[in-house]
C-alpha cells in the first residue's frame, strides 16, 4: 500500500441515499483502498436526476464485499498453475486471487495517479479522476507490474457493471435505484406470467421492483 492515508470520503448531502445513516464497515478495503474505490465509483456514477451517486448507491460495499467472498477468493478459478501466458479467449490466467489482483492494481494506479498528479486518485477532480480511468481502460497508462488496461478492463469495469444491477442484498444497487431507472421488475422467478403479458407494453409494477430480500 501506498504511503500515506486517505479516509474513505463521505457521500454529500446532495448525494446521500436512504440509507446512508449507518456508517459503512468494508470488509476487504482498507482506508486507502475504500477512498480509492469511493472515489471511482463516484467519477464512473455521478449523482444526476435519475441516480444518487455510486457511494450512494452502494456500488463500493458491493465491489467489497465481493473482493473478501468467494469471488475475491477465487474459489472456482484453478489456481494451482502451471502459470503460462494465455490469449485473451482463455480468460482469466494469473496466479493471483481476483482481490489481490485488484488490489495490486488498485496500487499501481495510484502510483502512476501520483507520478501524473502528485496527489492520489481519491484527491482528483472528477474530469481529472475520468481522464486518468480512461487512460488505464485505454492502454494508455502503463505499470512495470500491472496490465492495467488489463486490470479495469476485465476485473473493475464487471464489478462495477454487477453492482449496478445485481440484487440490493448483495450491497450494491441500492433502493433497487437502476432497477427502477430501466424498468425492471426485478426477480425473474416470480415474473414469469408477467414477461408473458406485458412483453412489449409497460410493466405497471416496473416502479417497484421485488428483490430477495422482500422475500426474507
Amino acid at each position: 500500500m501506498l504511503p500515506g492515508t486517505v479516509q474513505p470520503a463521505a457521500p454529500s448531502a446532495a448525494s446521500a441515499g436512504p440509507a446512508d445513516a449507518a456508517p459503512v464497515i468494508y470488509q476487504s478495503l482498507g482506508p486507502n483502498e475504500a477512498a480509492f474505490v469511493e472515489r471511482l465509483v463516484e467519477v464512473m456514477c455521478p449523482a444526476d436526476e435519475f441516480t444518487p451517486g455510486g457511494v450512494a448507491c452502494g456500488l463500493a460495499v458491493y465491489i467489497d464485499r465481493q473482493l473478501a467472498g468467494a469471488f475475491g477468493r477465487g474459489e472456482r478459478l484453478y489456481q494451482r498453475g502451471p502459470w503460462r501466458p494465455g490469449a485473451p479467449a482463455d480468460g482469466y490466467q494469473l496466479p493471483l486471487t481476483p482481490e489481490r489482483f485488484f488490489k495490486l492494481g488498485l496500487a499501481a494506479t495510484d502510483e502512476f495517479c501520483r507520478q501524473q498528479h502528485g496527489r492520489a486518485f481519491a484527491a482528483l477532480s472528477s474530469p481529472e479522476a475520468d481522464a486518468l480511468l480512461q487512460a488505464v481502460a485505454s492502454g494508455r497508462a502503463a505499470h512495470p507490474a500491472v496490465a492495467l488496461h488489463t486490470w479495469f478492463d476485465e476485473l473493475v469495469y464487471p464489478l462495477f457493471e454487477q453492482a449496478c444491477f445485481a440484487d440490493p442484498i448483495h450491497g450494491g444497487n441500492r433502493d433497487k435505484v437502476f432497477w427502477k431507472m430501466i424498468g425492471y421488475p426485478g426477480l425473474p422467478a416470480v415474473n414469469g406470467l408477467n414477461i408473458v403479458r406485458y412483453r412489449g407494453k409497460p410493466f405497471p409494477g416496473a416502479r417497484a421492483p421485488q428483490s430477495m430480500e422482500d422475500f426474507g
